[in-house]
């Protein structure tokens, strides 16, 4: 998997994840959140088959800025951005295949 183009250590801002140029999944969740836990294996045996796409992953929660500003309401939520434009978005994916279609949304040079 592709390391993340914002730097780690910090939860990035609105602003740096609008201005990515790479095609990245921005995944919101929390750690405690059994769902996000479940989707944990999918999205890790997708994105190990796409090593060219960013994962950045947010620990949300409520009242958490960045998530409400994608208008996360539930984990986990992958948004599918190329660009700085969302293109897809997945909430609580149950299988990789369905994260695999999502992914075939993206523009072809992803």
């Amino acid at each position: 998997m592709k390391a993340s183009p914002i730097p780690s250590g910090s939860e990035p801002s609105r602003i740096e994840i609008d201005a990515l140029e790479v095609p990245a999944i921005v995944e919101f969740g929390a750690s405690w959140c059994g769902y996000c836990r479940a989707a944990e294996p999918l999205i890790a045996q997708v994105l190990a088959n796409h090593p060219h796409l960013a994962h950045i992953k947010i620990d949300d929660g409520p009242g958490r800025s960045l998530g409400r500003s994608f208008r996360v309401k539930l984990w986990p939520t992958l948004v599918f951005m190329h660009r700085g434009k969302e293109v897809a978005r997945l909430v609580r994916p149950g299988d990789a295949r369905e994260i695999e279609r999502t992914l075939a949304q993206f523009p072809a040079t992803v």
